[in-house]
């Protein structure tokens, strides 16, 4: 059963904010105890951090859906909604984290790097922490953010020192198990390996990891073979070693042949031109094997590549090849820096930099974007004529209606901020001085809302309460009443009708 697995795509959902509380203090003695709404906790985040016991993408291939834990909502006397756990995920070194259009987001390599994929949302403010000494018992309170939802691809490279290359059936994986601990499959026919192996190999006061790439064919860099799947495995060696096969029986196959298609499929494949390379002719025990190679060393080494003769069976060779291997690697060690976790960078916001800017859609709306115009209305309660209007003044002394003004809004016209649509009405909130009502309300609105009123839902929800025999009853009454009021009075017994 293969457990390797290098690529896999996952479903991530940040939790939710707790909303927070609209509770009044009531207590005997005191009528008038004031809010005591508490906060909303804030939603649990999603992040990844490279850990160096780890060496497969294996259990999100199992389990790609995840979710973090929502926050709590507040309660009265001043209680906060507790916070959502956050959930670390752990991931090889090497994983790169894409978009699911390509994008990279970050690339993992240093032991200990974290990379904040989903941040939960923000927890909503109690009643309590809204007041002010002009709003002093607010009777609305904020909802809970959101959390994000994205999905996003994990794909790892393995952080090894020398990757072996070669075609099917070469020796990479007897080379990898007799140099190390690793105990590949191997068998007599092509495409036994089906995934990367690592190895570590001790040379002396040297270590090194050596990767067994599966067998590459020509085109594989365009998706022929198993090559494509497993060529981003030797993007971060430091070395290239070409394994050949001197003994094959394949016609047309020779160690230069073989060389020079491995290396346009590396060319094709890009970004592989400045490694460093070795030449491997294995299996030298067979004699055909050695004829061979000693036709073909002369001209693979005219062209600048050192060889090694080498015989995986019988151990020939095996130790001037890891020598000049660790040799190699150290020469690129010294030549390239430590990795080190990804330091975060703190980038303050501009002095002119308002946080929001306004633009103009196909449909004539004016939309605004920024972190914060957005945030508040995800955290308004809609229903609530008062969370309405302490929006409006939030947006306001942000300069939003300043801006729309010169953008050429005028009042009537459509403002899109987030998922919310709004009929842009300046005169109801121009700065001024606010004096707030009844817990609930906002009498600015109350004049400009075509909303109805509470006892007008009411009187409309009896009204479609009435059942049509009802109805008939009702008329028949008012029928019956009418007769009653036109008929004639008789007094006395006598006829009351003049003459």
């Amino acid at each position: 059963m293969i457990t390797f697995v290098d690529r896999v795509v996952l479903h991530l959902r940040a939790g939710d904010g707790g909303h927070g509380c609209v509770s009044i203090h009531r207590e005997k003695f005191k009528p008038f105890g004031g809010p005591d709404g508490g906060n909303g906790g804030h939603g649990g985040s999603v992040s990844l951090v490279v850990d160096p016991q780890v060496h497969t993408l294996l259990d999100f291939h199992f389990r790609p859906h995840i979710k973090a834990d929502n926050g709590k909502g507040g309660a009265g006397s001043n209680r906060d909604g507790a916070n959502g756990g956050d959930l670390v995920l752990k991931v090889p070194a090497g994983t790169v984290v894409l978009s699911t259009t390509g994008e990279v987001l970050a690339d993992m390599t240093g032991a200990g790097t974290v990379f904040e994929v989903a941040r939960g949302g923000r927890g909503g403010r109690g009643n309590a922490s809204l007041a002010n000494a002009r709003r002093k018992a607010p009777g609305f309170a904020e909802l809970g953010e959101p959390g994000d939802e994205m999905d996003v691809v994990l794909e790892l490279k393995s952080v090894a020192d020398v990757g072996l290359v070669g075609f099917p059936s070469a020796g990479k994986s007897s080379l990898i198990s007799v140099i190390s601990a690793a105990k590949p499959k191997i068998a007599d026919y092509p495409f036994t390996t089906l995934v990367p192996n690592l190895g570590v190999v001790r040379q002396e006061n040297h270590t090194f990891t050596v990767a067994d790439v599966p067998g590459l064919i020509p085109g594989a860099a365009s998706g022929k073979g198993l090559g494509l799947e497993f060529l981003r495995h030797i993007e971060r060696c430091s070395v290239l070693a070409h394994v050949v096969d001197t003994a094959t029986l394949e016609p047309g196959r020779d160690p230069l042949a073989d060389i020079d298609a491995i290396e346009a499929e590396l060319s094709e494949y890009g970004g592989l031109a400045d490694k460093p390379r070795i030449v491997v002719l294995n299996k030298v025990d067979v004699p055909d094997g050695q004829d061979l190679a000693d036709i073909t060393r002369a001209d693979i080494e005219a062209r600048g590549l050192r060889v090694f003769e080498v015989s995986a069976a019988t151990r020939v060779g095996l130790r001037e090849l890891t020598f000049a291997m660790a040799e190699l690697v150290e020469q690129h060690r010294a030549a390239t820096p430590v990795l080190e976790p990804t330091r975060i960078v703190l980038r303050p916001v501009a002095v002119d930099d308002a946080g929001f800017t306004i633009e103009t859609d196909a449909d004539g709306a004016f939309v605004v974007h920024g972190p914060r115009p957005e945030r508040w209305v995800r955290q308004t309660n809609f229903d609530n004529d008062e969370a309405v209007g302490f929006l409006a003044d939030r947006l306001a002394r942000l300069g939003v209606e300043e801006k729309l003004a010169k953008a050429g809004a005028e009042p009537g016209s459509l403002v899109r901020i987030g998922v919310r649509e709004f009929d842009w009405q300046p005169t109801l909130y121009a700065g001024a001085d606010f004096t707030p009502g009844n817990r609930g309300t906002d009498i600015r609105l109350e004049t400009q809302s075509s909303r109805p009123s509470a006892s007008q839902r009411l009187a409309a929800r009896k009204a479609r309460r009435v059942r049509p025999e009802d109805e008939l009853q009702a008329a028949l009454a008012a029928a019956a009443a009418a007769d009653a009021d036109e008929a004639p009075v008789t007094v006395g017994g006598g006829d009351s009708t003049a003459d």
